[in-house]
């Protein structure tokens, strides 16, 4: 027998069968129809006037998408129970909506509206103070594989009264941000911290801590969506979580309802240097 061309003729019949099972599988992906995507974040910073304010709006996208289409030519205002109105122009079509007179004030409720596409989107929320940032303290090698770098960035709760906080943990040299909400249902009058881990952090490493005085309905909003995100493994082909709906509504269609939120607080600022 001639090994050589048994060998050449099996290696053949098994590129051929391989050749053979290479389908092309196509995944098809639910579309539907782009929700108004709204990023109304205004945020008063102790020690400024906050005057200046932004408005981002976009569409939702299928996942697969890279681009985010904005929203443009959207009609955007905010009035406070006073009957100010603050008119949000939007810069060329970036989808980027600026005010440079707002009127922060404690405790004063607002409303935005939006007119987009012939509808009209409304939000109603509160300005929430906050108690400011006292001190960080860091410790390392802490973390299960003792490669974490831990920080507590102590705040002091204000006595006999309902609070809620929102912290961004902002790594601008990564481009990381983490979030964490807290109440203080056991905590009332007590020093308390926000919490932040992370690895590969480096001496001379700049993060932005920001704590904002929030609304208890904001916090459940936030809580809900940091929920999804630590239960979720990651696969776009799992059952997906239910819509975790904001407070702004869609006034003429309640069936197209916007995604995002409305928040208004006030915010300290605390920058911190790795050590």
């Amino acid at each position: 027998m001639n090994y050589s061309i048994l060998k050449k003729t099996v290696y053949l019949f098994i590129c051929v069968l391989i050749i053979s099972c290479e389908d092309v599988i196509q995944i098809e992906v639910p579309t539907t129809t782009p929700k108004l995507v709204i990023d109304a974040s205004i945020n008063w910073f102790k020690g400024t006037s906050g005057k200046l304010q932004k408005i981002k709006l976009s569409l939702s996208a299928p996942y697969f998408d890279k681009d985010i289409p904005v929203a443009n030519n959207a009609m955007v205002t905010i009035r406070d129970t006073k009957n100010n109105i603050f008119t949000f122009i939007e810069d060329q079509n970036s989808g980027m909506y600026i005010n440079n007179n707002f009127i922060p004030e404690i405790d004063e409720t607002y409303t935005l509206t939006i007119i987009y596409q012939n509808e009209t989107y409304i939000g109603t929320e509160t300005l929430k103070s906050v108690t400011p940032i006292t001190r960080v303290e860091q410790e390392n090698n802490k973390g299960f594989s003792g490669d974490e770098t831990e920080l507590k960035a102590y705040y002091l709760d204000p006595i006999n009264e309902e609070n809620y906080y929102f912290f961004e943990f902002i790594n601008e040299k990564k481009s990381i941000l983490d979030l964490e909400v807290y109440d203080d249902e056991f905590t009332n009058g007590n020093e308390i911290f926000g919490y932040y881990n992370k690895e590969d952090l480096n001496k001379g490493d700049e993060i932005i801590i920001q704590n904002h005085g929030v609304s208890k309905r904001f916090y459940q909003f936030i809580f809900l969506l940091l929920q999804q995100k630590t239960d979720e493994n990651g696969s776009p082909f799992e059952t997906q979580p239910a819509s975790i709906r904001g407070n702004c509504v869609n006034k003429t269609n309640p069936d197209n309802y916007p995604l995002g939120y409305f928040r208004v607080s006030e915010v300290d600022q605390y920058i911190y240097t790795i050590e």
